[in-house]
This record gives structure tokens, sequence and C-alpha cells, in this order.
């Protein structure tokens, strides 16, 4: 298999940088996390699960389970999105509660715990920490669960929007001002545009 480009993250939400784990960053359409291994470096690259987690699960997971964890991944991703795509722009109603059981059902299977620990900068202080319980790689699913929660919860999808670019895929929370983003980013479709718009007033000068 080739290598993979690095992740995209150009959502400005944990949440939507996972339904865009699957894009078409030149020509080809790129699935971030199309199998067991891809997954956990898109996990990674996302800082959604510890290292030393990830490290444990590639050397104790069972032969062909972080690719079933990783299919689940995909469907809960496609499941998500259109969840998304339908309420993207408008505020969430109190009606749409009743979509998101799937989603509830996937944060039910966490188990976390507090504790209190002594941060690594400070002196003599203490805090109270949650930390997850990584029993096996379906544990993987859980910061994601949380992260499309976030999106629900915390996000307002009146300033949720899909890149204007004609062969874009990717989504993103507009949080500039005035709420005037159009493009995934600059360096990617909004260059297209810019370059595709020059174009075709050379085109028309030349008329």
């Amino acid at each position: 298999m080739e290598a993979r480009p690095p992740a995209i993250f150009v959502g400005d939400s944990p949440g939507l940088d996972f339904l865009n784990s699957i894009a078409t960053p030149v020509d080809t359409a790129v699935d971030w996390i199309d199998d067991g291994e891809g997954f956990l470096s898109w996990l990674e690259q996302g800082q959604l699960v510890p290292r030393d987690v990830l490290r444990d699960m590639r050397t104790n997971a069972l032969p062909g389970e972080l690719d079933r964890v990783a299919d689940q991944a995909r469907s809960l991703r496609e499941w998500f999105r259109g969840f998304v795509r339908q309420h993207k722009g408008n505020p969430l109603t109190v009606e749409a509660l009743e979509e998101l059981g799937p989603l509830n059902g996937l944060l039910e299977r966490d188990e976390t715990f507090s504790r209190i620990v002594r941060p690594p900068t400070a002196q003599g202080a203490f805090e109270l920490r949650t930390i997850r319980r990584w029993r096996n790689p379906n544990a993987l699913l859980l910061p994601i669960g949380e992260a499309l929660a976030g999106l629900v919860c915390s996000q307002d999808f009146s300033h949720v929007k899909a890149c204007e670019g004609p062969a874009c895929t990717l989504l993103f929370a507009d949080h500039t001002r005035g709420y005037t983003r159009r493009w995934c980013s600059m360096a990617l479709c909004g260059n297209r545009a810019k370059q595709a718009a020059h174009r075709q007033r050379l085109k028309a000068h030349q008329h």
C-alpha cells in the first residue's frame, strides 16, 4: 500500500476533522482510516488518543481486530456525515436529538473514572483528572464519540459549512469574523478558485 499523505485537519472542530478523514487533497481520494493501522495513525495525528495507548493496541490487538474497529469508525463517520449535511447551515432543533441515538449508544460504552494527580508543571498542587480505561480496541471509538458529541453540543450548526470547491468534500466550522469563510483552506481550494478566476478573466479579456 502506498504511504498516505499527512491527514487533513482544517475543520476547526475535532468532530468535523473526523468526517474529513476521507478526502481528495489532489486528484485521488484518500481514506486515512481504511484499515486498522491507518485508523491508529489518524488518531495519533489528531491527538485523540495517547501514544502509549496506541502502541499497546498495536502490540496486543488480535489479528484483524484493529481492521474491524476501523470498519466501525468508517460506518460511524458516514452515518454522522449524513446528520451534519442535513443540518448544517441552521441551528439544531430539539427534534434532531432523536437522530442521535447511535451516538448516545456509543457514549454509553465509555469507562472513565476520576483520579487525584499532581500536575507535571505544578509544585504541591493537585488536580482531579478524568482517566479512561482502554480495555480493548473498541475503546478507540470513544474519543471520536466525544468529539462528535462536542460538535453537536458546543457548535452553532448555522456556521458549519461545506467547502465551495467544486470537487471538495471537506467540512468546517466557520469561526471567522463575519462568518465569511468559503474554503477548506486557502492552500487547497482557495488557491484553486483564485487561479480559475484568473484564467477566466484572461479568457474574457482575449475575447
